[in-house]
């Protein structure tokens, strides 16, 4: 008797064939499979900011068959759910708020090279996006902590790990921000939107210092983000939390692992990625 052929299934974007073992994946975080990168064979990704929230779904989202993933944090979760058991994990375990030994660390355990740096961080008032935030009450120490996490670790950590990056076939670097570092985004947390602004200028500051070196830079604005829901949750359960009112991390993996899946040949400046019924954009 013939063996019992399952009818074939095909990624939306691209048309390819996905194996059953892909298509479980897909559907079990709710998002598009991961197109094969141009000049990369195996993808050595670094994630800065990778234990919780957008961080870990960018752990447990963006790893394909032979992958390598790097996260960094001050701990590393015990809860990380990488669905492929071909993708390999490391994890750095260090401190932003100390930017200077920090990001020696980080150089320190990727000498065996990258190919994508996400990094992801942003820490903000305690009364941020709270109808009772108010500048005058903001601590000089958490100001003083969030420009040196926020800002100089930022710079620091890019500074040290772009010649390593550099020697990638395809070299990506994507920065989260945020709507708050938009302009007219009326939003009035000063030290953080001052953070995110500063973000958007490292991005088109490092894309025209090494755009002859191919290096693709994008900047991510994104909105309030659902980081309730980890990618577990089923994708219309998430985008309904808040009465809709909160993009899913879904949602991001979903437009990071499209931004992964380009040629060299072209570039993602820059994606803005907020709730559909926020009025300000």
């Amino acid at each position: 008797m013939a063996a019992s052929l399952e009818p074939p299934h095909h990624c939306r974007l691209c048309g390819a064939a996905l194996s059953s073992q892909g298509r479980r994946s897909a559907r079990m975080v709710g998002i598009l499979p991961l197109l094969t990168r141009v000049g990369v064979s195996e993808t050595r990704i670094l994630i800065v900011g990778a234990s919780r929230g957008l961080g870990k779904a960018f752990m447990e989202g963006l790893g394909q068959h032979g992958d390598r993933l790097i996260g960094v944090s001050r701990n590393k979760p015990a809860d990380l759910a990488i669905v492929d058991a071909s993708v390999v994990v490391d994890w750095i375990e260090t401190d932003l708020s100390d930017p200077l030994n920090a990001t020696k660390d980080i150089e320190r355990s990727v000498q065996a090279g990258l190919d994508v740096i996400i990094w992801n961080v942003g820490i903000w008032e305690d009364h941020a996006f709270e109808d009772n935030y108010s500048f005058l009450a903001d601590r000089d120490e958490q100001i003083m902590e969030m420009v040196s996490v926020n800002i100089t670790a930022t710079i620091l950590g890019l500074k040290r790990l772009m010649p390593i990056l550099l020697d990638s076939g395809h070299p990506s670097l994507i920065l989260t921000g945020s709507t708050s570092g938009l302009p007219n985004n009326g939003q009035p947390e000063v030290t953080f939107t001052a953070c995110k602004f500063a973000l958007t200028g490292i991005a088109t500051a490092l894309r025209e210092s090494f755009r002859d070196s191919r290096l693709g830079v994008t900047c991510l604005q994104l909105g309030y983000l659902n980081t309730e829901d980890s990618l577990s949750v089923p994708l219309e359960q998430a985008s309904a939390r808040g009465n809709g009112a909160m993009v899913p991390v879904h949602d991001v993996v979903t437009m990071t692992r499209a931004i992964l899946s380009l040629s060299p040949a072209s570039l993602a400046r820059e994606i803005t990625l907020p709730v559909l019924m926020d009025q300000r954009f």
